[in-house]
């Protein structure tokens, strides 16, 4: 048992850099809000604990030379990050849909840091985004998340670096359906937009002596805000069933 302990460590390593690239870009587990030694003790732990479902597929290519041990911890890195980065993507859908929801109802101004975003964004958005994890967790959609990292090892291969077209093909089918994902779920109020700024071009045709703007922005964010906060629930759980279905159709 002693002399293989080597080779286990190896194998735990080949695996770390797989679990820990994808964990670094995973969406909640990455954002900057999370502490880096947090971070790294979680992609630790989380590789000790798939160590059973996956050890079988890494130990057997684990008794390898440093050179060999090199070209493989890179290519497992490039497949983690590649991972991580379209789920990300995906992911990033709750965030489109909170800046339009935002623009529509006139708290564009209203910014926050959202480490999300590793950026400014508007305060709605960062609330949705905030909102948009719990009902995810509570949804059990990160088992999903690391579903999908348990067979990536079926489809890729250790220390195999996968044809990057497919990857960049991937990348932008996805970012496509994430664009399209966060347009339909601020749908309601793009509608409600649409029909409020139409009525208030007429008004201002009808009544120009009206000061209709002083009118305009204290009720378009009273209506604005009552009709997020009446759709907001469904919008959420459909972005979480949108998400997992995404994941059990192998991310077509």
């Amino acid at each position: 048992m002693i002399e293989d302990l080597p080779l286990h460590a190896t194998a735990f390593l080949i695996l770390f850099a797989r679990v820990g690239s994808v964990l670094m870009l995973l969406p909640v587990f990455s954002e900057d809000a999370v502490p880096a030694q947090i971070r790294l003790f979680a992609g630790l732990g989380m590789t000790l604990g798939l160590w059973s479902f996956l050890s079988v597929k890494v130990i057997p290519i684990a008794d390898v030379t440093d050179i060999q041990l090199a070209g493989i911890l890179v290519a497992e890195l490039i497949v983690g990050i590649a991972l991580g980065l379209i789920m990300r993507i995906m992911y990033q859908a709750i965030s489109i849909a909170g800046s339009l929801i935002s623009l529509q109802i006139g708290l564009t101004s209203a910014m926050v840091f959202d480490p999300a975003q590793s950026g400014q964004a508007p305060v709605l958005s960062k609330f949705v985004g905030v909102a948009a994890a719990v009902v995810c967790f509570a949804m059990a959609v990160h088992h999903l998340w690391l579903g999908a990292l348990i067979k990536s090892y079926g489809l890729f291969p250790v220390g195999v670096i996968p044809n990057t077209q497919d990857f960049a093909q991937l990348a932008v089918r996805v970012a496509g359906n994430s664009l399209a994902l966060g347009v339909s779920l601020a749908a309601p109020l793009l509608v409600y937009g649409i029909v409020f700024n139409t009525v208030l071009g007429l008004v201002a045709r009808v009544a120009p002596a009206l000061q209709v703007f002083f009118i305009a922005q204290p009720l378009n964010l009273l209506l604005g805000v009552t009709i997020t906060a009446a759709t907001l629930g469904a919008t959420l759980v459909t972005f979480a069933n949108s998400i997992a279905t995404w994941l059990n159709m192998g991310w077509s």
